[in-house]
């Protein structure tokens, strides 16, 4: 293809700011609540809890899971973003490389149902069974039970509070760590 040769592939921008997802909450939300509990971790663990936030596969679509890793990164999550397209064996490499605890999949183009499951297993296989995934995305309810079956440890679909998704990231990293 000429075109690739002159202009090259296009790469996403994946930076994610800082301090915008904060302003718009208040504690009655739980938010400050939130933020200690990680602060509290970071303390006793000695690092803060470090997410991955993904796009795996022919997925382009990145503003909600630029949305999440920016609310994140305001809580006080160490949070790394993979680039646009990446491979379940990229992302599990990736993972391992940062340190992670979590892998957050954002999927909006029904490739759930193979692409998580492949995470998952690569990360086995690559010896990081201890790194957990979550997803969030549109995903039909009745896939949920099949993800859960695969080794998701969360699932955060259209709507979730940001509070609510991370509350729970942290608690299921606080168990991965337990175990």
């Amino acid at each position: 293809m000429r075109w690739k040769k002159s202009f090259g592939r296009h790469r996403a921008d994946t930076q994610k700011v800082t301090g915008v997802y904060a302003a718009a909450y208040d504690s009655a939300e739980g938010w400050d609540k939130l933020k200690e509990e990680i602060a509290a971790f970071g303390e006793a663990e000695g690092r803060r809890p470090r997410v991955m936030i993904s796009k795996l596969g022919q997925d382009g679509h990145d503003r909600g899971a630029k949305v999440v890793a920016t609310a994140y990164a305001d809580l006080g999550f160490d949070v790394d973003m993979g680039p646009l397209f990446q491979t379940p064996e990229e992302c599990a490499r990736q993972a391992i490389e940062n340190d992670v605890h979590a892998v957050g999949v954002s999927t909006l183009a029904a490739g759930h149902k193979t692409l998580v499951p492949a995470i998952i297993e690569e990360l086995k296989k690559q010896g990081a069974d201890d790194i957990i995934v979550f997803v969030g995305g549109v995903i039909p309810r009745q896939d949920y039970e099949f993800l859960y079956e695969a080794g998701v440890k969360g699932i955060y679909g259209p709507g979730t509070p940001i509070v609510a998704s991370a509350k729970d990231v942290l608690e299921q990293i606080r168990k991965a760590l337990q175990a």
